[in-house]
């Protein structure tokens, strides 16, 4: 097992050895509230990296197919008028941060963990879209996406006492917070939220990623109710194969108050949206 308890610095000091975080992510992110030079820094970011490239034309060819067009799409500024610039950045971040994440999966519950991350990511921007709050949908996507990247760092820097964790907490069937607390001394919580703080991701989302699992233990702001409830509901839809010691096992109801969330009927079109896109982003980001 590590030894106890695993520090900020130590986090810090073996993330630097994983590889570096997208700059991609952090560009996009510091221009989301400059329209012109956001479409610069995508198209950029786009024609530099062919797969994502390849998933942004893909994805307006389509669009340009359904509505008849004759010619094909070839160029990143044309898929930007055909599909969105929300759209388009959603495609480069989900691509970036898979490419990421990618160096730290070793086995096959870290692709489950991946999936259950774009799920959640999903659930976000869909909850964000539908509150009358004021929450970024991009932050909000990458707040999804991160949430548990603390897991993602055990993985990579402790698999042995990772595997033994999760064992543990599905033999007890209590959450993985719990197991990773007696073990490490630290939840993947706070070792995510070092990590965001360190890649200086703006401080709500790294508020969130330390808080979802607590909501009700931290005051302000929109986003860790917001990730906390998506990963509620995406357990509840189950539409990832995450691990039942990934879940968290209850909403908070001051969470959903707080996002002026009420579940009724009408709440059936937005659980047909996060599904039909949780399952669309998983298998379109599987290649």
């Amino acid at each position: 097992m590590a030894a106890l308890p695993i520090e900020r610095k130590r986090v810090i000091e073996r993330s630097d050895a994983l590889a570096s975080f997208p700059r991609t992510v952090s560009e996009i992110l510091a221009t989301i509230d400059d329209p012109d030079g956001n479409l610069n820094v995508l198209v950029g970011c786009i024609n530099h990296d062919p797969i994502i490239a390849a998933r942004v034309l893909s994805v307006a060819n389509r669009a340009a197919a359904r509505a008849r067009r004759d010619t094909d799409v070839t160029d990143i500024y044309t898929a930007t008028s055909l599909i969105g610039m929300t759209r388009v950045r959603e495609i480069t971040l989900i691509s970036a941060l898979k490419e990421f994440v990618g160096s730290m999966i070793s086995d096959d519950r870290g692709v489950r963990l991946w999936q259950h991350s774009v799920a959640v990511g999903v659930c976000c921007e869909e909850i964000a879209a539908h509150v009358d709050a004021a929450i970024s949908i991009d932050s909000s996507l990458i707040a999804g996406l991160l949430h548990d990247i603390g897991q993602f760092w055990f993985q990579a820097i402790e698999p042995e006492a990772f595997r033994a964790c999760r064992l543990e907490a599905g033999v007890r069937n209590v959450g993985i917070e719990q197991v990773e607390r007696a073990h490490f001394g630290v939840d993947h919580s706070t070792v995510g939220r070092w990590l965001a703080e360190h890649w200086e991701l703006p401080e709500d989302i790294c508020v969130a990623i330390g808080g979802h699992h607590a909501p009700d233990l931290v005051a302000g702001g929109f986003m860790v109710p917001l990730v906390h409830v998506a990963e509620v509901l995406s357990n509840a839809l189950e539409l990832s194969g995450g691990g039942d010691s990934n879940h968290v096992s209850y909403v908070s109801s001051a969470a959903c108050k707080k996002l002026g969330l009420v579940w009724g009927e009408n709440s059936q079109s937005l659980f047909g949206r996060i599904e039909a896109r949780a399952q669309h982003a998983n298998t379109f980001f599987s290649g």
